[in-house]
């Protein structure tokens, strides 16, 4: 028996998000009947964290054991060969110890939310970005997400319906920057709590539209009630992009 690392990239848009679910195709469902399909053996893949439906990913990092014998070039071309039409591509596949797991031995985790601002629709970035048309202040913006990085509760970005037993993350990175006409939210944390990117996200927003300031943003973080932040940014613009071991 080998366990198998796999880094993954996807596109969200098809997908109720990663977890198994009865209401619609997942890409932990898609992705165990590929290997099924592979090997003849039925597995169970674990990731190094859930994504939301819509949500897409440059670098989640998945395992799983296998009893065929496989080296990791093929493995990966075979998975993508029977992954096929799916929006799911294998990018590296490891053999690793049988002590790694996905979640478990993670380190860390880092996003990025990306936010198309200007006035045109979208044509080619549809489902893929936040269009967000009223004039956005990355520099303000960078600067009153500074006020949540660090050890605080954050329970008023955290979603009802959040499983995590505690509020409590230490958030290491939340950086805004622009580039071009698109404003990208970067994140980075051992864990997440349910919706929390986007919760902070949507509330960043405000800020670089002029209508909060760092104050309000510090006052919505000590409130530590939901109804005193901003609202979910949509998954189009999330991306998983790493995960550190």
């Amino acid at each position: 028996m080998q366990r198998w690392k796999l880094t993954l990239e996807y596109d969200g848009r098809p997908f109720v998000g990663w977890q198994r679910q009865d209401n619609g195709p997942s890409v932990q469902q898609t992705l165990e009947e590929a290997i099924e399909r592979l090997s003849g053996e039925t597995v169970r893949v674990h990731t190094s964290g859930r994504t939301d439906a819509g949500v897409h990913a440059l670098g989640q990092v998945c395992h799983f054991d296998l009893e065929k014998p496989f080296t990791g070039l093929k493995l990966r071309d075979a998975l993508n060969f029977h992954l096929r039409p799916a929006p799911v591509a294998v990018l590296l596949a490891e053999a690793v110890p049988e002590d790694f797991h996905a979640r478990m031995t993670c380190l860390g985790r880092s996003y990025v939310f990306r936010i198309v601002n200007r006035r045109a629709p979208l044509a080619l970035e549809t489902g893929r970005a936040w269009h967000v048309m009223r004039p956005l202040d990355a520099e303000a913006m960078h600067a009153a997400a500074q006020v949540l990085v660090g050890r605080h509760d954050f329970t008023s970005f955290r979603a009802a319906l959040c499983q995590a037993n505690s509020p409590v993350k230490t958030l290491e990175r939340l950086a805004v920057e622009r580039v071009g006409e698109e404003v990208r939210v970067h994140a980075a944390a051992r864990s997440f709590l349910h919706h929390q990117v986007r919760n902070m996200v949507g509330t960043l927003e405000l800020v670089g539209a002029g209508k909060w300031s760092a104050d309000d943003l510090r006052r919505a973080l000590e409130a530590r009630n939901r109804s005193a932040a901003g609202p979910t940014a949509p998954p189009d613009g999330l991306y998983f992009v790493n995960a550190r071991y």
